[in-house]
Formats: C-alpha cells, sequence, structure tokens
C-alpha cells in the first residue's frame, strides 16, 4: 500500500496524539506497540480539535497493562484506563457474529492479533486510520481518501453485523453536512434493517446516538437516513415519519443555543403531529417533561397570543394565569422559559407575546405577590376556604391590576 501523502503540518499533529514521555507507558515491554485510533486520528487530518483520544495496543496481555498501572474497565474485552490522562487503551481484538443484535459478538484479544485486524472490525473507513508515535498514519482500509473525497463508507460486511453502526452513520451523518454515503453503504443499512436487526437495538442505545445527533450541525440528516433505510419504524416504536417541517425547524435550532431537551421536544411535537409517548426514546425526564408541555400547551398558544393583543376580554387574566398554571410556570419558570422558546420555534407566538409573557411571569414571582399570596393563604385556613382556590384568584386579582392588563387601547388592524 503507497504511504499516504500527507503535509509536514499534518504529520507533526498526528505525532503529538502520543505522548513523547509516559511514566506509565514506559512500564510496558518493549515488544508492545501502542497506536492512537479512530476518532482522534480522524479529527485530526480534518484539522479539527480531539478532546479524547483512543489508543490500540498490540501484543500485550492484559496482565502487562494492569502490572504497569492501568485501570481494567472493560467486562467483554479488555480496556484499561490511563491513571493519569483516563484515555482508553484496548488490545488488539478481532470479533466474530454470533447471535443477534449489537450484543450477538465473540471477540478475540490474543496478543496476536495485528493492528490491521483490529481496524478491518470498525465501522467506517474514516474511523480506521491509526498514527504510531513517529505520527505515520496506517490506513488499510483507506480512509483518507474517503476523508478527502467527503465520504461515508463502510469497511465491509461485517457492517451489517451490527445495528449500532447504522446509528453511528446517522450522527455522523448529521455531523458532517458536505460528506456523502456511499450508495452501497445505504444498501447495506437496508439489508440491516431487513434482516430484523434493529429490532434488536434497546431504547436506551438509540438515544445515546439520537441525544448526539439532535445536537450536530443538521440533525435532519441523521433522521432522513433512519426513514429512508426503513430504520424509523423499528427505533420509534412504529412512530409515524417525522415532518419536513420539523426537520427544517430542528436544523434551524443547530444554529442556536436551544438545549437538548428543546430539540426533542420539538422532535416528538413533530409540528402538532406528535411521534407518540415522550419516553418512546428512554430520553432524561426533563426531555420528556418539555416534549409533554409543548404537545399540551401548543393547543392554546395561539389563543394567548392573541389574548395579550387585545385588551377587551375582562378575563384575559384569569384566562392567562390559568394557561401559565398548566404549563407549571411558577413552579418551574426556567422550564417554563424552555417552552416559551420552543413555541416561538413553532411560530406560535409573536416576539411581543413572548416577551409579554415573560414580563408576566417576572411579576408573578415578585415579592409584592409573594406576600399576597401568602397573606390570602393564611386567611384561608382560617376561613377553611380551599387554598389552591384562594390562591389563584389573589393571583389573577393582581395581574388584573398590573400595568399589561390596564390602560392599554385595543390595537388598530
Amino acid at each position: 500500500m503507497p504511504k499516504p501523502n500527507l503535509t509536514p503540518a499534518q504529520l507533526s499533529a498526528l505525532a503529538a496524539l502520543t505522548p513523547t514521555s509516559d511514566p506509565i507507558r514506559q512500564r510496558l515491554p518493549r515488544s508492545i506497540d501502542i497506536y492512537c485510533v479512530g476518532g482522534a486520528v480522524r479529527d485530526t487530518l480534518l484539522g479539527q480539535s480531539c478532546v479524547d483520544r483512543d489508543y490500540v495496543v498490540v501484543g500485550a496481555r492484559p496482565q502487562d497493562m494492569v502490572d504497569a498501572g492501568f485501570t481494567p474497565v472493560g467486562n467483554d474485552f479488555p480496556v484499561f484506563l490511563h491513571p493519569i490522562d483516563h484515555n482508553e487503551y484496548a488490545l488488539a481484538r478481532t470479533e466474530r457474529k454470533q447471535g443477534t443484535g449489537y450484543k450477538g459478538f465473540v471477540f478475540s484479544a490474543a496478543t496476536s492479533v495485528t493492528l490491521n485486524e483490529d481496524l478491518a472490525r470498525r465501522d467506517l473507513t474514516i474511523n480506521a486510520m491509526a498514527a504510531d508515535p513517529q505520527g505515520n498514519l496506517i490506513d488499510p482500509c483507506n480512509g483518507l481518501a474517503d476523508l478527502q473525497s467527503r465520504t461515508l463508507r463502510h469497511i465491509g460486511p461485517a457492517f451489517s453485523e451490527d445495528p449500532v453502526r447504522l446509528l453511528r452513520l446517522a450522527r455522523f451523518a448529521a455531523r458532517w453536512p458536505d460528506f456523502s454515503i456511499a450508495p452501497e453503504t445505504i444498501a447495506l443499512c437496508r439489508a440491516i434493517v431487513d434482516a430484523g436487526e434493529t429490532q434488536a437495538l434497546v431504547p436506551e442505545r438509540v438515544w445515546q446516538e439520537l441525544s448526539k445527533a439532535l445536537m450536530e450541525a443538521r440533525p435532519s440528516r441523521c433522521l432522513e437516513l433512519l426513514q429512508t433505510v426503513g430504520a424509523w419504524k423499528d427505533l420509534a416504536q412504529d412512530a409515524p415519519s417525522v415532518s419536513a417541517d420539523t426537520l427544517h425547524r430542528l436544523d434551524a435550532m443547530a444554529a442556536t443555543a436551544c438545549d437538548l431537551s428543546q430539540r426533542y421536544a420539538i422532535l416528538i411535537d413533530n409540528m402538532g403531529h406528535p411521534l407518540g409517548d415522550p419516553a418512546v426514546f428512554k430520553a432524561p425526564k426533563a426531555c420528556q417533561e418539555l416534549a409533554q408541555l409543548v404537545i399540551r400547551q401548543s393547543a392554546d398558544a395561539k389563543a394567548i397570543d392573541a389574548l395579550l393583543q387585545d385588551t377587551s376580554d375582562p378575563e384575559r387574566a384569569t384566562h392567562l394565569l390559568k394557561w401559565l398554571t398548566q404549563g407549571d410556570a411558577l413552579r418551574k419558570p426556567d422550564r417554563f422559559l424552555l417552552l416559551l422558546g420552543c413555541l416561538d420555534i413553532k411560530g406560535l407566538l409573536t416576539r411581543h407575546a413572548h416577551d409579554q409573557l415573560v414580563q408576566v411571569l417576572t411579576y408573578l414571582q415578585s415579592s409584592e405577590v409573594t406576600m399576597a399570596v401568602a397573606q390570602a393563604a393564611t386567611q384561608a385556613e382560617a376561613t377553611r376556604e380551599p387554598i389552591e382556590q384562594v390562591v389563584f384568584k389573589t393571583r389573577a386579582s393582581m395581574l388584573a391590576d398590573h400595568p399589561l392588563f390596564r390602560d392599554r387601547p385595543t390595537p388598530t388592524h
């Protein structure tokens, strides 16, 4: 195989991935070779920074790693953490399919396993490159050529044995919008689905990849691929397809400071055509709760927007307070602000209405309102009136006297 044509800067950057002096690694026998592999090599060649560095150790036994001071962490195969920088060091290994799903593998980490054999078991060519301590690139799967042509391509037929690789491919497609997916790789993804492999993926594993994809540059590419190859019905438990409008808005959110819970809420809400139970992907509780709020509060959002513009309704303060209470605004104001952001993204609130709602929320949390509510609650205990009802009436009365609701002329159209 011809030597990769790299610039001096790239060679220097690859060499920097391996520490020049490491007292822990120096304890290993001289016959053992260590290479930086995978994402760190790929990102370095792309000129991007890499936080985590993974290493493959060739010719070592588990006891060699323990004796040198590495900490074992792998249950299925030997993986060790460096005691100082906590990077992962995995013994070179091969794998053989023996069952269904992503757990149906038997691994071999014998000292005879070579670096090329280890790289050949990986998912994509661009993730199957390694660098030695001198900065030399080892590229048996032609990952550099695919990196330069901006192509996501599977290494071999073994790609179809692990359905998680389909998820990872979708996530990488979302990360790099300018990368195309090789047609033969898409065909293999369809074969994975047809073989029933995606049915073996547990929701927690799906969420691990989906949550990362939602935070990438173009989340729509992940979801579009999953739908194109037929995996979506298995992963989302027969949920309807994600609408084109939702995909567009998720991509727009990628350029903002919207957090994961907001992106998940927009996905599940699906622009008013919910995908189903917010717990379908086993997302964290914060994501599920916000999704539920967006679905529920969207129904009246347009009416609330109109209510804030029109002073003719004498009960407008009561209607607004009811909507705020249903949205749990007073108990969890930070989450309510996230809800407002989602309603903005859906186009249900004008900027003016958004700002007014924030002002109302601030007022209802003021010391003036808080003291009045406390007094009303105390009186309710003495008169045995329902406290919740008294508290609501007090807040509604004070809100009705707020400048936002008094002396505002009805806008002309």
